[in-house]
């Protein structure tokens, strides 16, 4: 969907890709026209990730970091996830991947690298693949993080990101608030307030880990 679809009917959206990238709104503050919504991407969420795997596998020094170099927000994420790495004396290399025939080239290199874990960037495509990037990780027996559950629900090791249902929620909002008379040029798109934690025990098991105490505590889910 475009700004093009319709330029009167009011349209409140809830995405995972960057609106303003997709053609959705204009700006995210400034969303103009009959458009507005929720997105629940953040590029900054990078850092956090790394920093959460970091935690639950303190072991593994050497991290492999996956984006899809078509996306415009790749260097972005992998500037700040490199400046997070050195903070943490970790050493991070980036693969790139943007079809599902690059997934046993990245495995490949994750081995020869010798990498302890895996950090899959935020990507729409990546997003559509999320459960055969969970069944790989566990087959490649690599402790990983993404930022959908699906991911941990197909075997991968940890998630971390926006809540959807908490999306949803702000985008009713929205929807109550414009049906009371505001236009959706005057509202600005809304970012992440609420993030959830996913950790697969099953998966640690299988890989000979142990999640250590302090980062199940701040989990929002444990599969076991």
């Amino acid at each position: 969907m475009t700004r093009t679809a319709t330029a009167t009917i009011p349209v409140v959206f809830t995405t995972i890709a960057d609106p303003v990238q997709i053609g959705l709104v204009a700006s995210l503050n400034r969303p103009g026209g009959n458009v507005t919504g929720v997105t629940i991407l953040s590029v900054e969420v990078g850092p956090k990730l790394l920093e959460l795997l970091h935690g639950a596998v303190p072991s593994a020094t050497t991290i492999a970091l996956l984006v899809n170099p078509t996306n415009p927000n790749a260097e972005t994420q992998s500037k700040n996830t490199q400046e997070a790495a050195r903070r943490l004396g970790l050493e991070l290399h980036v693969l790139n991947a943007s079809t599902e025939r690059d997934f046993d080239a990245v495995f490949a290199k994750v081995r020869e690298l010798r990498a302890g874990a895996l950090l899959i960037g935020q990507d729409v495509f990546f997003n559509a693949e999320s459960a055969q990037l969970g069944v790989l990780t566990v087959r490649h027996a690599i402790p990983a993080i993404f930022p959908l559950p699906e991911f941990v629900a197909a075997g991968g090791l940890m998630s971390y990101g926006a809540s959807r249902s908490d999306a949803w929620h702000q985008a009713g909002i929205y929807v109550g608030r414009i049906l009371k008379g505001e236009k959706p040029a005057d509202l600005p798109v809304m970012q992440p307030t609420k993030f959830e934690l996913v950790i697969n025990l099953k998966t640690a098991r299988t890989l000979g880990l142990t999640i250590p105490p302090g980062v199940l505590a701040i989990a929002d889910e444990v599969i076991d």
